[in-house]
């Protein structure tokens, strides 16, 4: 049996010389340098839709450090308001 996703689960990781914090969260997860709080950040739905690949792909030829969701604008609200 698995426990239901409710609140954030952060977790330390390495990767080469670098320490990283991977939290998971039910919205989605989140990897940052460990002392950061920015950093990559992708929606559970983006992933399952397929869009986690163009928001990755977008995001960096703009060189943001977070995806949103292909309906949000840097702003916050949504397109189409």
């Amino acid at each position: 049996m698995t426990a239901k996703l409710e609140k954030p689960l952060k977790r330390e990781l390495q990767i080469g010389e670098q320490l990283y914090t991977l939290t998971i969260s039910p919205t989605g997860l989140l990897l940052a340098l460990k002392g950061h709080r920015k950093g990559v950040e992708l929606a559970w739905q983006d992933l399952v839709s397929g869009d986690a690949a163009l928001a990755t792909a977008l995001n960096a030829s703009l060189g943001g450090a977070t995806s949103r969701g292909p309906s949000e604008s840097p702003g916050g609200a949504k397109s189409g308001d």
